[in-house]
């Protein structure tokens, strides 16, 4: 059986607004709406970067059937549904599904971390109980466990299992798991100053943090690429490097909210651990984003 391309292009891994209450939904609707008029290519509903860590079970629930019925099949939602508790996972999983989601997204668990048999053994289970495409999300750097390209091997013959969200930053790795899986496995840029890089390994696309405030510009970085302007699209790499750069000088999501709520969006209200940007941080992120044309 031919699996599914889920999405080409660009899916934003969506900020979750928050007010003095829980979920501004007020904001993400019009986030939402936002996206999809700029002409994005898919939405991350609750993943890593739209702090789903610090929801309730109620509030994750919630927001996946809120941003379904919000988005209502404009372009494919895909449902954040990782956990470190594979119990808890499979448990989104089933919400997910029911509440309309096109595709679900599972970072490697963390803390507990996982041997490469624990890997394997997790994501068939998840990959079993989705009634939808399943994209796998490693991310070493912030759960401190690599899933290595023999492990992906194993689960491309899954069915459900259709991409990869890449984050290792290793590109040997990913050329390394790319010649196991090619053709098995769609591959997305998880780092946006590597969107150029993956797509020349075959990448279909990335999971943005930077398409939160930038999104026709990432879709033009895939676009010139997918129609054989290899410069132009690396051209764009390189013009938004220091930008992509400070929207990771302090440990993601905190600062692309604040990005957002000097855009208008949201308040910039983050949940403990997380704690609003640095000003001098911040500072810099501004002023780049207004080299960049944002009005900020």
């Amino acid at each position: 059986m031919e699996k599914k391309t889920l999405f080409k292009g660009v899916a934003t891994a969506l900020i979750t607004p928050f007010n003095e209450t829980g979920i501004d939904y007020d904001a993400l609707g019009k986030i939402i709406d936002w996206q999809i008029d700029c002409g994005i290519d898919g939405l991350v509903i609750a993943g890593t970067s739209g702090e789903a860590s610090t929801m309730s079970d109620d509030e994750h629930r919630e927001i996946f059937s809120y941003s379904a019925k919000r988005i209502a099949g404009r372009v494919p939602m895909i449902a954040g549904v990782g956990s470190n508790d594979t119990a808890y996972a499979l448990d989104l999983v089933e919400h997910a599904c029911k509440a309309g989601a096109d595709g679900v997204l599972s970072v490697t668990p963390y803390y507990n971390k996982a041997t490469q048999k624990g890997l394997i053994s997790m994501y068939t289970e998840i990959a079993d109980a989705s009634s939808v495409p399943v994209i796998l999300y490693n991310v070493p750097t912030r759960t401190g466990v690599n899933i290595e390209p023999d492990t992906y091997a194993a689960l491309a013959d899954h069915p459900n299992i259709v991409g990869i969200k890449e984050a290792n930053g290793n590109i040997s790795k990913i050329v390394e798991t790319m010649s196991k899986v090619h053709g098995k496995l769609d591959l997305y840029s998880g780092n946006d100053d590597q969107i150029v890089p993956l797509m020349s390994l075959g990448g279909v696309g990335c999971i943005s943090v930077l398409s939160n405030i930038l999104p026709k510009e990432t879709m033009e970085i895939c676009n010139r690429f997918f129609s054989g302007d290899v410069w132009g699209a690396a051209n764009m790499q390189y013009r938004f490097h220091s930008l992509i750069d400070a929207l990771f000088c302090e440990v993601n999501p905190i600062p692309v909210k604040a990005a957002m709520a000097a855009m208008g969006f949201c308040e910039d209200r983050l949940r403990l651990p997380l704690t609003p940007m640095e000003d001098a941080h911040k500072q810099n992120m501004l002023a780049l984003m207004r080299e960049q044309g944002l009005n900020v």
